[in-house]
């Protein structure tokens, strides 16, 4: 898997651990199933371990009417409404042991792909001076790129956990972390859990 290490050298207390969208649902019998998110599970409890209050996980959570979204997003709500009516709250929760570090660490909310829709994560980064942005969940080709890009456009310095990422889809997985390292080398490090854990401060 391609690495590009920790170029731009340790993390210090301007770093916040982002963690996107590890819901019970992608563990479960749900059209979102990842089988992959139970495994990448064990990689992420020491990223937040080493400080709960340096996290901030996301949700996606479906609007009660997708006529309350924008253009596209009703046909996309839309065609799961029926199963969304019907399903559990507890699958939008985060996967188990997660929830047992809320708080200290901060849960946001997001109804489309990216963390940075709104001003909630942006005004929390910005209040803790933060700078640089650790990123580890779900899924890499999806909700984690749309972040990853809307971070790059804010001028953070991102960090991807390699080893604690997934997708519901190997091959796109796989072709987002060559993306990064073939394009977006200059703006985005890739690093294992133990490296990022023995670089952080």
């Amino acid at each position: 898997m391609t690495e590009t290490g920790l170029r731009h050298g340790p993390l210090g207390p301007s770093t916040l651990h982002l963690c996107i969208d590890m819901q019970a649902l992608l563990a479960e019998d749900t059209p979102w199933h990842a089988p992959w998110a139970e495994r990448i599970l064990p990689r992420l409890i020491p990223l937040i371990e080493r400080s709960p209050s340096d996290t901030v996980f996301t949700r996606f959570v479906t609007p009660p009417d997708p006529q309350s979204m924008p253009g596209m997003w009703r046909l996309y709500h839309g065609e799961w409404q029926d199963w969304m009516r019907r399903a559990d709250p507890r699958l939008f929760e985060l996967m188990p042991p997660l929830g047992h570090f809320v708080p200290p660490a901060v849960v946001i909310d997001k109804p489309v792909y990216s963390a940075f829709t709104g001003h909630l994560l942006i005004d929390h980064l910005r209040v803790r001076n933060i700078d640089t942005l650790v990123v580890s969940g779900a899924e890499t080709d999806i909700c984690v790129l749309s972040t990853v890009l809307a971070a790059i456009d804010h001028g953070y310095r991102v960090i991807l956990v390699r080893d604690a990422l997934c997708s519901s889809q190997d091959e796109t997985h796989d072709a987002l972390i060559a993306f990064y390292h073939a394009r977006l080398k200059q703006q985005v490090e890739i690093a294992s859990t133990e490296a990022v854990l023995n670089a952080w401060t």
